[in-house]
Parts: structure tokens; sequence; C-alpha cells
């Protein structure tokens, strides 16, 4: 009997940790987001075509002129496969070509008070020693806080670790999603404490 594929195990643990997530994350919340990054993740099409439905995706153009192009390209592929697509920090490209929403960096989360009831959705993110009370003053509906685990992401902080995250995530009244070195190995471990966020934790999506 073959053993099984190592991406086909990690489909599953994914699969299986953002099903835990969605217990507890209000309607309207993806239990996972997949992260684009122009230099970890070139090609996000060929992930977000075999993320699994009910997902969400956070374009980050970071600036490229081919943004449009790219959003459309990838709102196209979202409506296909029923996930969330929002912008990163462009809230005027969102509502150009109709995206469910936008994702904030902390320091632009104030921004989102100009745009309140204009998306479906509007997240922010969120560090370690953050004043989170100021989320109360906003038009979001999760922060997605990094650092959780050890990350190659170049911006990463020192990782808080599973159990220093779970607790913050539960004393917290509003949904967090965790960020940086989620993968489907860990995933379980949070996900009955919070939603799942990653950049290339999710390549095993990749089609």
């Amino acid at each position: 009997m073959m053993s099984e594929k190592p991406q086909s195990s990690s489909r599953r643990k994914a699969r299986m940790a953002a099903r835990v997530a969605a217990r507890h994350l209000p309607e309207g919340l993806p239990p996972a987001f997949f992260l684009t990054d122009l230099a970890r993740t070139p090609d996000p099409d060929a992930i977000v075509a075999g993320l699994p439905e009910g997902w969400g995706v956070i374009y980050r153009h970071f600036g490229g002129p081919d943004r449009e192009i790219v959003a459309r390209r990838l709102l196209k592929l979202c409506r296909a496969r029923k996930l969330l697509l929002l912008i990163g920090a462009d809230a005027e490209l969102a509502a150009k070509i109709g995206a469910d929403g936008v994702h904030w960096p902390g320091r632009m989360a104030g921004a989102s008070r100009k745009w309140r009831g204009r998306f479906k959705l509007q997240t922010m993110s969120g560090h370690r020693g953050d004043n989170f009370g100021h989320f109360r003053t906003l038009p979001v509906k999760a922060v997605l806080f990094s650092t959780v685990f050890a990350s190659r992401s170049a911006s990463a902080g020192t990782a808080i670790g599973a159990q220093r995250f779970r607790r913050l995530a539960t004393s917290l009244p509003f949904p967090v999603y965790a960020l940086g070195g989620v993968t489907p190995d860990n995933g379980l471990c949070i996900a009955d404490s919070a939603g799942l966020a990653a950049i290339d934790g999710w390549n095993c999506f990749k089609v």
C-alpha cells in the first residue's frame, strides 16, 4: 500500500485546521487567509486556484504597475472558487474592481473609517505591543496578528509561540487570525483559538 503523498497530507491537515477554526469564527469570516507576496509567492494564481471553498485571499500589490490586471484576474478566480478577495492597503482599487474588502496595515487602519459600510469585510494587521483598544473604534472585523511562529519573512518579529498566542487570542473580544510561520503542520494547535493566515504556508494547494 502506497503512503500518502506529502502534498496531499499537507492539504488534508490544512483543511482540518480550517474546519476547526470555522467553528468559532463569526459568520462571514473565512477560516483561513492566503496572503500574496511578490517574492515568496510569485505565482499567486496557482495557489488561489487550489484553495478550499470559503477561504479568503489578500492581494498585496506593493504598488506594482500591473496591480489592477492581477487584481481582476485574482477576483475572477476567487469568484469561480467561492473565495473572498481583499486588497491590501488599497481601498480605491478594491472598490474599482468590486473586491470583497480591504486589509489594512496597522499604521493605516484609521483609513477604514472612510470606507465604513462600503465593503463586505475590512481587516487589519496587529503585532505584540499594539493597543488593541484602538480596534474597537474601527469598522474592521478581524485582526491578523503576527508573529506567531518562526517565519522567514524579512519583516517578521520574534515569534510568541502557540501557547502565548492562544492566551492572547482568547483574551481579546474580537476575532483574531494567526500569521507568521503558520503551516498545515502547526495550524491545528491554534485553530481552536483563532483563524489561520499564511503566505507560503499554503503552497501545498498550488496546482
